[in-house]
């Protein structure tokens, strides 16, 4: 707690680490709390600002007083091709098969949320699997006993999988506070998992725990570190990890101590981003913000020994296989070696010039490779000083892996690259020329010794790689509010249509803002979601009641079968055709009017919020409620995955494709069920507009309305034409008619609409085809297109806060 206060009174600066940035932002769905160690963490790279921002649904909000607002539902647009990474690699994790007839797998763990598992031959690398859960970045991943990957996400949670599944997650844990930064393995005692993060707790994890069931005593605690989908995963075995929890903050996380007593001990008091093992899983060493390392016995969860030398933030550890000594990266462009027995820096390394953000040794622990943001990745020969740049990527490298005769690198682009290294005999390199002299230098005198002769790369071409899909950088909604304008990382602009998740047009790569300039629409529809990139690709976030305030006709969408003058709810479409497959098997499953509970929203709750809907906001045209029209039918072929959560758990993922059809309230928000199963909207304010009908300054004709009209706010310009017409046809009196006469929805174009509070038809009515259109509408003396809607008028041409008025005049030549 103590690093957050400080940080909260000040902005902090670091020469080479992501700038912090602590208060409000009007992206963040909730006030910033003492818990939340950043509002943004901003990494300035080369090809543009890489932002860590934290994600409403995430989190513990126990403590908080405010009233806990809706949940919401987020879908995630693919790209045509999900086997491959759209977001930059945060981490990878290699699998080396014991048998000959198997093959090695390669994991990487991405910001676009997911882990994929890639099968590795000699020279080819094929996607295998996708591992989705996490509904943020991915920021570390390990190998740990028996068929067990772990990760660790910016969604606060520890998962566990089966790495040999096609995707299976096998538990959640959600024992910290803040994004969960980095994880640490004993290589030969596979029991052993630790886990790091920005709210300064470190978790060990004992996986032998994972095969005992928890007692019935432990059940809250059960439903607490379970998946927030629990339904999803009942009948998956239980990897219940036992926590020994390191940190000062012993009482934060009491609730969620999963039934065992974490030993605590007075550890970090800022952000944790870096763990590593020794192979036995008896030493564990720690390094984050505070620039010391830390050493713990993981057995009993005391801290042995701290180290001061670093200047900076330590953003990676490496131990040796003995626990006698330990290399450590940081932001102050310092690599050091220490003796844990001396308890002291031996020496120290000034290769790079920028942060750095991995290492990875040879078998022996006699050479070291280095990345971070320099872009550079140098190898090192720890007894000698002597290092040589291996190769140079365009992007800054974040992860290490070696393999066989080459090293894995792991980038902030979507790619992975295999480079040659020679980790099992690095004299091969050093061999090839290039070599240098790494002294004990400042970070500065190392950037001045470096600049003007800069070392030649040993490789110029990796020796494999494995392409992904460029992330979306840029984005912008369009004024019909159906369609994102969207530039990715290589410049290509392309047109999403998101109530089908599909790209309906690729331009190239051209002007982004002169494509938007283009492609302006003047049309005014209400804002019914908000998007964001920060997975790489357009995350659409819906909420109630918010969403449901955006309609349009059915003639405007070419709904073929459907009346022209239906209103057609954008969200509630959106929803149901996300959620189509979904329904077919839950009708499959249950039957059309069955549910696993008897009710699908049932408790307390419900019955509280059903209660409260009028017949108005009941849609009717129940009949054909479940027929996804052709605009808002999601591909099965690339279905997006949705992110949301329910009244038990935390928040979830899971592509629309893959759900069971057994979710019910304790998985989805009760107003997506809502208005799924029971095409219930919640109310909707602002969907009518006022405005005043009068005949134009000199105008000879009669006045048909003295007071204020109102009309829904989609209502063309031609309706009013229509009343006019057929209100001067009639020869009505003004003064028989409501002052606040509304126009009715869904009114036809073949007769007089009927007014609010009057459902008979006037005697009289003609067909709307026996009148001609001898009427004109105006407003600020610029005359309306009849297709115009009123909402438009009121953006476009009137511009004022005042009530809208129009006039309406003869057209020239009658």
């Amino acid at each position: 707690m103590a690093d957050r206060q400080r940080l909260g009174a000040r902005l902090v600066l670091a020469p080479s680490e992501p700038i912090i940035f602590l208060g409000f932002s009007p992206r963040l769905p909730y006030p910033l709390t003492s818990t939340v160690a950043a509002n943004f963490v901003v990494n300035f790279f080369g090809e543009g600002i890489s932002m860590m921002q934290r994600v409403g649904s995430a989190g513990n909000t126990s403590n908080s007083l405010r009233p806990r607002k809706e949940k919401k539902l987020t879908y995630v647009l693919n790209g045509a091709d999900d086997t491959k990474h759209c977001a930059g690699i945060n981490c990878l994790s290699l699998l080396n098969s014991l048998r000959q007839d198997e093959c090695d797998y390669l994991f990487t763990g991405s910001r676009d949320g997911t882990l994929k598992r890639w099968a590795l031959a000699e020279d080819a690398a094929a996607w295998s699997a996708t591992f989705e859960s996490h509904v943020d970045w991915v920021n570390d991943a390990v190998l740990a006993g028996g068929n067990t990957l772990v990760s660790c996400s910016s969604d606060t949670t520890v998962k566990a999988w089966n790495f040999l599944s096609d995707g299976t997650c096998t538990r959640t844990f959600r024992q910290h506070s803040d994004y969960v930064t980095c994880l640490a393995a004993a290589e030969k005692n596979s029991n052993i998992v630790a886990s790091g993060g920005l709210g300064g707790e470190v978790f060990i994890w004992d996986l032998e725990a994972a095969l005992a069931p928890l007692s019935k005593s432990n059940d809250a605690a059960e439903d607490e570190c379970s998946n927030s989908v629990n339904s999803l995963e009942s009948s998956l075995p239980c990897n219940g990890l036992q926590p020994i929890k390191l940190s000062i903050n012993s009482s934060q996380n009491a609730t969620q101590s999963q039934g065992y007593v974490p030993i605590a001990a007075k550890g970090h008091k800022e952000s944790v981003y870096a763990l590593a093992a020794n192979d036995q899983g008896t030493l564990l060493v720690s390094g984050g913000t505070e620039k010391v390392v830390r050493v713990w016995d993981p057995r009993t969860g005391c801290k042995t020994m701290k180290l001061k030398g670093h200047t900076d933030n330590i953003r990676a550890l490496l131990l040796d296989s003995t626990g006698r000594f330990c290399l450590s990266g940081s932001s102050d462009s310092m690599i050091r070696l220490w003796d844990l027995g001396q308890q002291r820096c031996v020496h120290s390394y000034a290769v790079h010039t920028d942060s750095i953000w991995a290492l990875a040794s040879n078998p022996t622990f006699s050479h070291v490779y280095s990345g971070g943001r320099d872009l550079s990745l140098y190898l090192t020969d720890l007894s000698t000083r002597e290092s040589v740049l291996l190769c140079t990527e365009e992007h800054p490298i974040l992860q290490l892996g070696l393999h066989d005769d080459g090293v894995w690198v792991a980038t902030s682009d979507s790619s992975v690259h295999r480079w040659p290294a020679e980790p099992h005999n690095p004299l091969k390199v050093f061999q090839k020329g290039g070599s240098f002299l790494a002294g004990n230098l400042s970070f500065s005198r190392a950037r001045v010794s470096l600049e003007g002769s800069t070392p030649v790369p040993v490789y110029r071409e990796p020796s494999l790689s494995i392409p992904g899909i460029p992330g979306i950088v840029q984005h912008e909604i369009l004024n019909n509010k159906r369609h994102v304008l969207t530039k990715d990382t290589t410049g290509s602009v392309k047109l999403w249509e998101i109530t089908r998740g599909v790209v309906i047009e690729n331009y190239g790569e051209v002007s982004f803002e002169q494509k938007k300039e283009d492609l302006f629409e003047m049309v005014s529809i209400p804002s019914w979601y908000s998007v964001d990139s920060r997975l790489g690709s357009l995350s659409v976030h819906l909420e109630t009641p918010q969403c449901f305030s955006a309609e349009m006709y059915s003639a405007d969408l070419n709904i073929a079968g459907k009346p022209e003058e239906d209103k057609v709810n954008l969200a509630h479409e959106t929803l149901k055709g996300l959620l189509a497959c979904w329904l077919t098997k839950r009708k499959q499953r249950f039957g059309s009017q069955a549910s696993p509970n008897g009710g699908i929203l049932s408790g307390k709750d419900m019955s509280t919020r059903t209660i409260s809907l009028s017949r108005v906001d009941v849609d009717g045209n129940a009949e054909n409620d479940s027929t996804v029209h052709p605009p808002f039918e999601f591909s099965a072929a690339s279905p997006p995955p949705v992110i949301t959560e329910g009244s038990h758990g935390g928040p979830w993922r899971k592509k629309i494709t893959e759900l069971y059809g057994t979710e019910d309230e304790k998985d989805f928000p009760w107003w997506v069920l809502d208005c799924v199963l029971y095409n219930r909207l919640p109310p909707r304010e602002n969907t009518k507009c006022s405005f005043y009908l009068h005949p134009c300054e000199g105008s000879t004709l009669q006045i048909i309305k003295q007071g204020k009209l109102s009309a829904p706010r989609i209502l063309r310009i031609h309706k009013v034409v229509n009343y006019v017409i057929e209100k001067m046809v009639l020869d009505k009196p003004a003064d028989s008619m409501n002052v606040d006469e509304t126009f009715a929805p869904g009114m036809s174009g073949d007769q007089i609409p009927p007014l609010d509070g009057d459902t008979s038809l006037l005697p009289g009515l003609k067909p709307r085809q026996n009148l001609k259109p001898s009427i004109e509408i105006l407003c600020n003396n610029q005359v309306l297109p009849p297709d115009m809607s009123l909402a438009t008028v009121r953006a476009y041409v009137w511009k004022k806060p005042e009530d809208l008025v129009l006039n309406y005049r003869m057209l020239q030549g009658w």
